[in-house]
C-alpha cells in the first residue's frame, strides 16, 4: 500500500535514502520508462523516486547532470496543446495549438462524438477537419525540433483517446509509441498552455518521493522535506 502522496524532496534527502537503503541491504534499480529509482526488498517496492529528467543515475543510484541535454515536451488535450523545447534547462521555443474540436451544446470533443454519431453534418465535418489539422500542426512542430536539435528526451502527456489521431496523423510523429527516449510526464496536465509548460518543466527538474507503508517506516525520518501533492498522470 502507498502511504500518502508523492513529495518533493531535496538532493540531500535522496542521498540519505540511498545510504539507508545500502545499510538495510535493499535492492535499487533504475526504471528507464518512468525515469525512476525504485528501492525494494524481497517482497515488494518500498520507495519510488522520480528523478530529475536532466540527470542520470549510476548503477548505485548516484545522480549526475546530463551534458548537452535537449528536452522536448508535448501536452495534448481535446482542442488545446502545447509544445516546448529546452536546452540545458532553458526554454528556447514554445507554441500553443488550439482547434475547434468541442461541440458547444454537449461539450464533447468531436473525436469522441464521431464514435457514436458519425460525421454527416457540416459542423461535424468542420470540427473533424480542424482536428486533423490540429494534430498535423503539432507533429510538424515536433518534426522541426527533431530536425534542428539532437533531442535527448521526449516527454508526453496525451489522453489515450487521442493517441490514434496523434500517432496516425498524416504528419507523423518524430518518435514511435515505444521509443526508449519517450517518457510519460508523471504529473496531471489540466490545461496545456504556456504557464502549464513552465510549471511542468520545473517539476520535471525536481526529485519526487513516493513511499509504501513499509517504506515509510524505513525512510520517512524527520527532515526538511517539502511536501508537494501530485496527481499521477493516468493517461499514459
Amino acid at each position: 500500500m502507498i502511504s500518502g502522496n508523492p513529495k518533493l524532496i531535496t538532493l540531500e534527502k535522496y542521498q540519505s535514502i540511498l545510504v539507508v537503503s545500502e545499510k538495510e541491504g535493499l535492492h535499487g534499480t533504475f526504471e528507464v520508462a518512468k525515469h525512476q529509482w525504485v528501492i525494494s526488498n524481497s517482497d515488494s517496492w518500498l520507495a519510488k523516486v522520480s528523478l530529475p529528467w536532466n540527470m542520470q543515475a549510476s548503477a548505485s543510484g548516484i545522480l549526475s547532470v546530463k551534458d548537452d541535454f535537449h528536452l522536448a515536451l508535448v501536452m495534448i488535450r481535446a482542442g488545446i496543446a502545447v509544445t516546448g523545447y529546452f536546452h540545458n534547462g532553458e526554454m528556447l521555443d514554445h507554441k500553443v495549438f488550439r482547434a475547434y474540436m468541442v461541440r458547444q451544446k454537449q461539450g464533447k470533443s468531436q473525436i469522441k462524438y464521431l464514435k457514436t454519431k458519425g460525421k454527416s453534418r457540416a459542423g461535424s465535418r468542420l470540427r473533424l477537419g480542424e482536428s486533423e489539422q490540429f494534430f498535423e500542426e503539432i507533429n510538424e512542430r515536433l518534426q522541426q525540433y527533431n530536425k534542428d536539435y539532437a533531442i535527448t528526451t521526449w516527454g508526453i502527456s496525451c489522453g489515450k483517446t487521442l493517441w490514434p489521431y496523434f500517432f496516425g496523423s498524416d504528419m507523423p510523429t518524430p518518435f514511435s509509441k515505444n521509443a526508449e527516449n519517450l517518457i510519460s510526464i508523471p504529473f496531471h496536465v489540466q490545461q496545456p498552455d504556456f504557464a502549464t509548460l513552465q510549471e511542468i518543466h520545473k517539476k520535471l527538474n525536481g526529485i519526487h518521493l513516493t513511499l509504501s507503508e513499509k517504506g515509510q517506516e524505513i525512510f520517512d525520518q524527520p527532515d526538511t522535506t517539502e511536501s508537494n501533492n501530485l496527481n499521477d498522470e493516468d493517461d499514459w
